[in-house]
């Protein structure tokens, strides 16, 4: 899959993005591997992490239509 960026990713916005979409990445990962207890016996709460999950999931659309929506808007200029 290729992308085309602006070619002066200097714009906050997509600098913005680019952090929203990194952060929340990193930050989904990091939710996913609690599904496995860290010792046996230990409980993981799966409602608030499902919550976290999806919480995730939406930042990372969210970050990704901004970049397509900027790069779309560049493509037209």
């Amino acid at each position: 899959w290729s992308c085309a960026l602006p070619q002066k990713p200097a714009l906050e916005t997509v600098r913005s993005s680019l952090r929203l979409l990194n952060a929340s990445a990193y930050r989904l990962q990091s939710e996913c591997r609690k599904t496995v207890p860290p010792e046996p016996g230990a409980t993981v709460d799966y409602q608030l992490l499902t919550q976290q999950v999806i919480q995730c999931a939406y930042d990372i659309a969210k970050a990704a239509k901004q970049l397509v929506t900027i790069t779309t808007r560049e493509k037209k200029q």
